[in-house]
């Protein structure tokens, strides 16, 4: 008789190590692990992790390149929204776990499988995440949770698989890294707490670059497509080249202190410095070329956006609504923003666009007007107050 098939999200760490042995041997599963890359890794690291997972046996391991899709389906519109969790963090692991579990779900609901496994422990935010991802693309597998259900500690974990004859060496890093396209996170002993800061040794990017720099990024309908006199076709490409350039700086480094998906509190360091400086740029940008409104309405459902990725809802059929009118306020986000660069920091100089509405054919603020008269303006002053001015009449009326 066949074994039942369980897809496995694997990382080829010691939590996801652990789940091979149990699930292939303990619960008499054929285990598929799969590996979602969304720009973190290597190709030598690939290879390693698939080494690793057919070494600890698993029937057949998938590493699946979503990076490309990553952005499209999902990054794109945090830098439309202008998207940091908190005024803070730009949602980089937030997203792409939940990105990487929908891509999990898909790939077990196409091999048949009977049952579906991650590895998340039950106090954060993934295990949400992976879990709502499996319900809704494939609910009817079994969802597996054996470092949640089991409650093992990490000194347990290292002695089964050392009983099952695994002998890697599993150090425990002082830091928890974990690097994407749209950054990468760090958690260490000082994110425990509420009052300390990450040393200088915990980022994973050391600062090299202190002589200052201007560079200039071009965005075409809200993507970006040019960064420092380079073009590129596929903005991945443009993302990674700004990392470069920025991350020797040492910017983009914070600590965002947010609301789990569970209810507590909890902290993180993150090292973004192509995230924040992209979306300080666009928004700047947008700034010249929306108008009022659009400002204001695409900040309400920006926030919306983000805070339903963040938890999770990334299937939710509204989010297809918002990504529609986020794509659509685009049109018009077209131009150069020099953005300039030195250890620690970043500013934006200012932006030239064809839509910038900043036109001197209608007037020059605090200057001069072009396109109304003083008189104008009287009258408009005059309807505008007139409701809270009867208002005013009205309650002194009653309070004499």
């Amino acid at each position: 008789m066949s074994q039942p098939k369980v897809v496995l999200a694997f990382s080829g760490g010691l939590d996801t190590s652990f789940c091979v042995k149990y699930l292939a041997e303990d619960k008499g599963y054929e285990v598929h692990s799969v590996l979602v890359d969304t720009g973190g890794f290597s190709e030598e690291e690939l290879k390693t992790i698939e080494a690793n997972a057919y070494a600890l046996g698993v029937k057949k391991h998938a590493t699946i390149s979503k990076t490309s899709d990553y952005y499209n389906d999902c990054i794109k519109y945090l830098i439309f929204g202008n998207i940091l969790k908190n005024n803070t963090y730009p949602l980089s692991v937030s997203a792409e776990r939940v990105f990487q579990a929908v891509a999990v779900a898909e790939y077990a609901k196409e091999i048949g499988a009977s049952a579906i496994a991650h590895g998340s422990t039950g106090a954060g935010n993934d295990q949400v995440r992976f879990d709502m991802a499996f319900r809704i693309i494939i609910p009817e597998a079994e969802i597996i949770t054996p470092i949640r259900d089991l409650k093992l500690s990490r000194e347990a974990e290292i002695e089964y698989l050392t009983n099952k004859g695994v002998g890697r060496e599993w150090a425990k890093a002082a830091y928890s890294i974990n690097k994407g396209l749209w950054g990468t996170s760090v958690g260490g002993k000082e994110t425990l707490t509420s009052e300390q800061y990450l040393p200088e040794s915990a980022w994973p990017t050391q600062v090299s670059k202190t002589e200052p720099e201007t560079i200039t990024l071009e965005f075409i309908k809200g993507e970006l497509k040019a960064v420092a006199g380079e073009t590129f076709d596929n903005p991945v490409q443009a993302i990674q080249k700004l990392a470069a350039i920025a991350q020797p700086f040492g910017i983009g480094r914070d600590i965002h202190v947010g609301d789990t998906i569970i209810g507590i509190k909890g902290r993180v360091g993150f090292e973004a410095a192509a995230p924040l400086i992209i979306i300080k740029a666009h928004h700047t940008l947008e700034k010249h070329v929306l108008s009022e409104q659009q400002l204001y309405w695409k900040e309400q459902l920006s926030n919306w956006y983000g805070s339903l990725l963040h938890k999770g809802q990334f299937v939710e059929p509204v989010m297809r609504n918002i990504e529609t009118f986020l794509t659509d306020t685009q049109s018009h986000v077209t131009g150069k923003v020099h953005v300039f660069l030195a250890p620690y920091r970043f500013h934006v100089e200012g932006i030239e666009s064809p839509f910038d509405l900043m036109s001197s054919k209608f007037g020059s603020y605090g200057e001069m007007n072009n396109a109304w008269t003083g008189d104008d303006v009287r009258g408009f002053s005059k309807v505008a107050s007139n409701q809270v001015m009867i208002y005013q009449k009205v309650s002194e009326s009653l309070e004499s």
